[in-house]
């Protein structure tokens, strides 16, 4: 086995006893990306000189004694949304073409002081404004997209070409290309991670987060990045527990919220197979399930983009301005759109929102997490815009691709992203687990112990056929 083809845990611990030096890692990630790159373009800018200095910086503090943690001499992928000091970061546009921010994100930062060594930036969709990631290709089928909007980062970490990468989570754009890819990703309670220093598409509902080979390597990160950052204005201030140290994969008595609604409405008949599956095989460990009805389903999008509109529209009023030409037609479409939402509009958006959190609030009262599929179908071709359901529904695969991942964006609720199986075509499908605020310990749980019990979690990607 490669260096690069281990997950996290694994290299940590073979840098912890000795057998692997980060330095060794680093040259094999090094390696994979030039080796993929030309099929699959995940990274925006591949940092390899600053690679191999911080490599070669943690295997002489390893060497002295002064090892950090789990983290140190570790492979990293940043989304390109996450300013990172000395490194460019364009947020995949060409509007922002030769931006060099002089500071990190706060999530970069902890994770950098943490020991980790990044290897470059991953490809967005342009501002995170979209689920395909137009750069990127999906390392199980080169001819269909990773999804996104944090999509290179999906299709980096499927293609061994880091061992953990940052994405970010306004409709489903850390889960999608989770899901698409066949990688764990975890979107914190909203608030639990700082969001300093990440470009902003909407501000109430971006959520800053990892995705990773598995599910105690999303603690792992979740550990490095979660806490109060004052300067945030929606950080809160609350313990966090340590989370890797605390999962147990034990669901013996969990209430699990299947839907009787929405989630499995217009979804294909495999993807649903494969969740209710993944539900059984948590029954079998003892947990128990429970039906629930998913409150305001017909509002979901709706509200959803009565808030992205207007407020990416807000973020990028100036550049709207002065660069419009250099947008993508399709970002600077939605972008000027957002300019013709009405403020009674955006407003009523925020009083339904409230009234879909309140709802959830109630639902979480009966069950301890909602599970349900992250997508309606697999991943799609690159060329394929619409997909027609069995009763004649036509639906614009865009628009699919964030229909049952929005929810947890309105509620700003915890939600976990893990592999489920494949369809008869090798292409990953998954679940995502929804918990209670903050409760992000339970998620880990869920999926740890549904990953102890399969051998579907953790897959390397082939890189095209």
């Amino acid at each position: 086995m490669e260096p690069f083809e281990l997950d996290l845990t694994a290299a940590a611990e073979a840098i912890g006893t000795g057998s692997l030096s980060p330095v060794e890692l680093t040259e094999s990630v090094l390696g994979r990306i030039e080796a993929t790159e030309p099929a699959i373009g995940a990274f925006a800018h591949v940092s390899a000189d600053l690679a191999r200095d911080a490599a070669t910086a943690a295997e002489k503090e390893i060497a002295a004694g002064r090892y950090r943690g789990p983290l140190h001499g570790i492979p990293l992928g940043v989304k390109d949304l996450y300013d990172t000091a000395g490194v460019p970061t364009t947020s995949s546009s060409e509007v922002r073409a030769g931006h060099v921010p002089d500071t990190d994100a706060v999530a970069v930062r902890r994770l950098l002081d943490a020991g980790m060594v990044m290897v470059g930036k991953t490809h967005t969709h342009e501002f995170a404004y979209g689920g395909r990631t137009h750069t990127t290709r999906n390392p199980w089928d080169t001819a269909r997209i990773p999804g996104g909007s944090s999509g290179g980062s999906g299709a980096a970490l499927a293609a061994g070409s880091c061992m953990l990468a940052l994405g970010t989570d306004t409709a489903g754009s850390i889960r999608i290309p989770a899901n698409l890819c066949g990688t764990v990703g975890l979107k914190p309670t909203y608030g639990r991670t700082s969001r300093r220093g990440v470009a902003s598409l909407s501000w109430s509902l971006d959520h800053v987060g990892p995705l990773a080979r598995n599910v105690t390597d999303c603690a792992l990160a979740l550990d490095a990045i979660a806490g109060h950052d004052p300067l945030d204005p929606a950080s809160v201030d609350v313990p966090v527990p340590g989370y890797a140290a605390g999962i147990t994969g034990d669901v013996r008595g969990l209430r699990i919220g299947v839907p009787a609604n929405f989630f499995f409405d217009h979804v294909r008949p495999d993807v649903e197979a494969s969740v209710r599956a993944a539900v059984d095989v948590l029954v079998g460990l003892g947990a128990e399930v429970r039906e629930v009805t998913i409150p305001y389903p017909d509002q979901v999008l709706a509200v959803e983009w009565g808030i992205v509109l207007p407020e990416a529209a807000a973020y990028h009023r100036e550049s709207l301005r002065t660069k419009a030409h250099l947008y993508r037609p399709e970002t600077r479409l939605q972008l000027e759109a957002g300019e013709l939402v009405l403020a009674t509009d955006y407003i009523n958006a925020l009083r339904v929102r409230t009234l879909v959190q309140r709802a959830w609030k109630e639902l979480f009262a009966d069950v301890d997490v909602v599970v349900g599929p992250v997508q309606p179908f697999p991943a799609p071709l690159v060329d394929e815009m619409e997909v027609v359901w069995p009763d004649g529904t036509v639906e614009l695969v865009d628009l699919a691709m964030v229909r049952l991942t929005s929810p947890a964006n309105l509620t700003g609720l915890p939600t976990l992203a893990v592999p489920t199986g494949f369809d008869e075509r090798g292409l990953p499908l998954g679940m995502q687990v929804t918990g209670r605020p903050f409760d992000e310990a339970t998620l880990l749980d869920v999926g740890a112990a549904y990953e102890a019990a399969t051998d579907v979690v953790g897959r390397l990607a082939p890189l095209g056929r």
